[in-house]
Order: structure tokens, then sequence, then C-alpha cells
């Protein structure tokens, strides 16, 4: 089992899979469009990542509210949320 990594307020958190990442290795202003700005970009990386679900669930999980996560942007991560309650 990988080291987990240590992040604020202690918590421990399994993070490796932000290694294998495609996002770490392309422009990150993509995945994080200013408002009305397009996410076609960073949606087609995440489409092709072999770590979309664990990424799309680390999103959920700590409600992010900013940028393309596991290929949804905040406001579909929202409605995803809504609708599993």
């Amino acid at each position: 089992m990988a080291e987990p990594i240590l992040l604020h307020g202690g918590a421990k958190e399994e993070l490796r899979w932000q290694e294998r990442a495609l996002c770490a290795q392309t422009d990150p202003e993509a995945f994080f469009p200013e408002k009305g700005g397009s996410t076609r970009e960073a949606k087609k990386v995440c489409m092709v990542c072999e770590v979309r679900a664990e990424c799309l669930s680390y999103a959920l999980e700590h409600d992010e509210r900013f940028g393309i996560w596991g290929g949804l942007s905040e406001r579909e991560r929202r409605r995803l949320k809504k609708r599993a309650v």
C-alpha cells in the first residue's frame, strides 16, 4: 500500500491516483476556466484519463467547488449529487 499524504488538519488521504492523472501533465488553466469559459479541452483530457473515476469521487467527497474534476464541471457535480440524494 502506498504511503498516505498528510493534508491540512492532519487528515490522511490516499492520493496516489493524482500521480497518474493526465491533467497533471497538461495546462492546469484548462481545468479552471474563467466563468463562462470553455471546458471542452479539459473534458477531452478527462475522457481518456485512467483515474477519472477516482478524481470524480475525490471531488464529490471533498465538495470541490471549482474546476473540472473527473470530467465534470462544478455545476454538473452539483446536479449529480442532488440526483444521488
